[in-house]
């Protein structure tokens, strides 16, 4: 048994990640801002993340063997949870994204830009951390996801007073109506009434990831394992966006009708203008087994057609 924390946890895999820890004999403890209790047998402290005094006063004197961060989205952020932190936990876990490789914001080698790209392309020790920018804006923060993301991962990383691990996910899909982004629903909700779907006229292929596999990647990476820096979370087989809605189709018995656009003009989800994959062969070199997404692909489109014709309660 260990002691875990988890920040945030309230949903979709986060929470599926608390039940599985607390369900494999984990004393789990969580924290939010209340709006959601954790289940029964799972201490709940109520703090909001942002207020360093809350939030150290939360923690009283409780001391972990893990910390999972599951919304940690800015060096702000990561700076308050290393001093918040400091000395009650000897590894600290925190769920990234496929966003940190973003070539539109992150200088990618040029012979990375058409293979699935390794962790070491993004490397958060030698990022720029600027935590003078306005990252409590919302709408600042929005437009500069992946990068908050990346410093995020660089001041963990060089802090250096507890092992520090970044989980960088695919697109999570699955869970029908528990699948807050709303884009396999929105490829749902275009075929059942027959509206275009806008993709790029070369669309490129991505990843994927079920949100129960990355919380069982997550617990593993939290309980299994001693590595550090960065690991790529993302089953395998590249899809594109027509793969997807193919998938879909199949689901809702009707064929999908596509407008085309040129590269850098909006887009439907999963329609990617530029390289967009991540390797996942370190995660498997560590002993992780990764499913394929065109195994679970089709469960998660049927889940999300029954959810979009269910009558709320």
């Amino acid at each position: 048994m260990q002691r875990i924390c988890v920040i945030g946890g309230s949903r979709y895999f986060g929470k599926l990640l608390v039940q599985r820890l607390h369900a494999a004999g984990h004393q789990v403890t969580v924290i939010n801002r209340g709006s959601t209790p954790p289940p029964p047998g799972v201490e709940h402290l109520v703090a909001d993340r942002d207020d360093e005094a809350a939030l150290t006063a939360a923690l009283g004197t409780r001391t972990f063997d893990v910390v999972v961060d599951q919304v940690c989205y800015t060096p702000v952020q990561a700076a308050i949870a290393v001093r918040a932190f400091r000395g009650r936990t000897r590894r600290y876990v925190m769920t990234s994204t496929i966003e940190v490789y973003d070539p539109a914001t992150a200088a990618l080698p040029a012979h990375a830009q058409n293979t699935p790209v390794p962790e070491e392309h993004v490397d958060p020790a030698a990022w720029t951390v600027r935590t003078d920018l306005p990252w409590h804006d919302e709408t600042y923060l929005e437009a500069h996801y992946a990068e908050g993301k990346r410093q995020a991962e660089a001041v963990f990383t060089r802090d250096g007073r507890f092992a520090f691990a970044s989980v960088r996910s695919a697109h999570v899909l699955g869970g029908g109506a528990q699948e807050f982004t709303g884009r396999l629903a929105h490829h749902v909700e275009r075929l059942a009434r027959g509206a275009e779907i806008v993709v790029h006229a070369r669309a490129l292929p991505t990843v994927f990831i079920h949100y129960e596999e990355l919380a069982d990647l997550l617990r593993w990476a939290a309980t299994a394992t001693g590595f550090t820096g960065p690991l790529n979370a993302c089953s395998d087989g590249l899809l594109d966006v027509r793969d997807v809605a193919a998938v879909i189709a199949a689901e809702t018995g009707r064929q999908p009708v596509y407008r085309t656009v040129a590269a850098g003009e909006p887009a439907a989800p999963f329609s990617v203008d530029r390289h967009y994959a991540m390797s996942n062969d370190r995660a498997k070199a560590l002993g992780f087994v990764f499913s394929r997404t065109a195994d679970w692909l089709p469960g998660a489109a049927a889940e999300s057609v029954t959810a979009a014709t269910t009558p709320a309660v």
